[in-house]
């Protein structure tokens, strides 16, 4: 005769962020017996210190050009001052309000909310607290943090968590990276009226996107005044009297009243206690699943930026709600990573869908490239000289449309839309079948007729 063996919950999730509270809320729905441990702030880094704060701060810097160009538009303007305090304080405030959503939204589900770090005890046990619970599944939804490196001063640095919650606002800052949140808070600060430099040990920004479209974003960034320095690293911070000295590798030295590290983010599955568990790890820190999200021990699960996957939050969500599925539905779904839409908040924004022109090389495809690049409209009366570039990548023999870029505003907003077409596989001929919007900046994606090159 067998016992059966009895467990607290059918499902304990450890991390309460965006993925860990949509599949505690769809699981708990699907009338599963549901925990979820969390040890600092309902809704994840997008919640608190990603995505959403990120946004607020691009909305702030960019009004210094909103008051500039409008004088063209007849509007005369007094100098504007920008009040720091009251930013945070409202971007605190919002946050607040998100994280009351978060936790009703659990609280309504039925799922019952830990406080504190959920470590393994075994495969079925955690302990949070001194306490330990056990549950049939364990989902491990713990997100990452930012990467700072081993360089002698790195305790004078901050980094994204930080720049969010700042007491003031740097007259100087010196930012390290080169990826999209380097990028993004470059944007920010420049447009807060910071002096700003960002140091990059490569030669190309945004170097995992389309090379041309992140190069038109680079020179746009220069052009508003951001000082930018490829193939450079910093050797050592130091702190002094009138600011952190950053010494940089050809020599020179920056100073800066606050240093930012964007140079990354890793898996926070340091101390999970995955050691009495079966579960592998990537040398990376990520842990390795199957395409159900099956860890190596069968009885724990991992999604979200934890397992090496696109590390975006939509991302997270849709994995969630494949998961529950697979486990506790119809088990009709699966995850599909083609044409993930995704933006980057720099200023320009810059937008993407499918491949990159140098994915497509990279598979030796025979393609059509079309770009566009023009001055908006707007700026036909604000005078701002910043421009807007358009991309698209078309299969030669089949006509399907394999990639879009766009460098502009509203990027994000506009390839969203375009995303359902990449990703129903729609060919060039229907874009140009579609009738545009007039005047838009969008209607140049069904408009544009010239090849401007091939790739063989």
């Amino acid at each position: 005769m067998t016992l059966e063996v009895t467990y607290d919950y059918d499902l304990f999730v450890i991390g309460a962020g965006s993925g860990g509270v949509r599949a505690s809320r769809m699981a708990a729905a699907a009338g599963q017996r549901v925990a979820v441990a969390e040890q600092q702030y309902l809704g994840g880094t997008c919640v608190n210190v990603g995505c959403v704060p990120k946004k607020l701060f691009v909305y702030a810097s960019h009004y210094h050009e909103d008051f500039t160009d409008a004088a063209g538009f007849g509007w005369d303007v007094s100098p504007p001052k920008h009040n720091w305090q009251r930013l945070i304080e409202n971007k605190n405030q919002e946050i607040n309000r998100l994280n009351g959503i978060y936790l009703q939204l659990l609280e309504n589900a039925g799922v019952d909310i830990v406080d504190g770090r959920a470590e393994f005890v075994d495969s079925h046990t955690v302990e949070v607290s001194g306490k330990q619970i056990t549950a049939e599944r364990i989902l491990i939804a713990v997100g990452g943090e930012p990467i700072v490196p081993d360089t002698p001063g790195a305790e004078y640095v901050i980094t994204s968590n930080e720049a969010f919650y700042l007491d003031a606002c740097p007259e100087r800052v010196v930012i390290i990276g080169g990826g999209y949140i380097a990028v993004e808070f470059a944007g920010i600060f420049n447009g807060l009226g910071v002096e700003t430099h960002l140091v990059y040990r490569g030669s190309q920004l945004l170097r995992h996107f389309d090379h041309a479209v992140a190069q038109f974003v680079t020179d746009e960034m220069t052009k508003k005044g951001i000082h930018i320095h490829f193939n450079t690293t910093i050797d050592a911070f130091e702190k002094n009297g009138d600011g952190i000295h950053c010494q940089l590798s050809d020599g020179s030295t920056l100073i800066a009243d606050q240093a930012m590290c964007a140079i990354g983010r890793r898996p926070l599955t340091e101390k999970l206690g995955l050691e009495n568990t079966k579960v592998s790890i990537r040398n990376s820190g990520s842990i390795v699943v199957d395409d159900r999200f099956a860890t190596d021990d069968p009885a724990i699960f991992a999604l979200g930026d934890v397992i090496g996957t696109p590390e975006l939050t939509p991302v997270a969500l849709a994995q969630a709600m494949v998961f529950v599925d697979q486990q506790f539905g119809e088990d009709e779904r699966e995850m599909d990573y083609h044409s993930i839409p995704t933006a980057i908040f720099s200023q320009p924004n810059m937008a993407t869908v499918g491949l990159s022109e140098e994915a497509v090389r990279a598979k030796k495809l025979q393609a059509r490239v079309y770009t566009s690049e023009f001055r908006h409209l707007k700026h036909t009366l604000s005078n701002n000289s910043e421009r807007v570039l358009m991309k698209m990548i078309v299969e030669s023999e089949t006509d399907v449309v394999l990639g879009i870029h766009m460098a502009g505003p509203d990027a994000g907003e506009i390839i969203q839309g375009f995303g359902v077409a990449v990703k129903a596989g729609l060919t060039k001929s229907q874009f140009d079948a579609t009738i545009g919007i007039h005047p838009t900046a969008a209607e140049e994606l069904v408009t544009l007729r010239q090849v401007n090159y091939a790739i063989e």
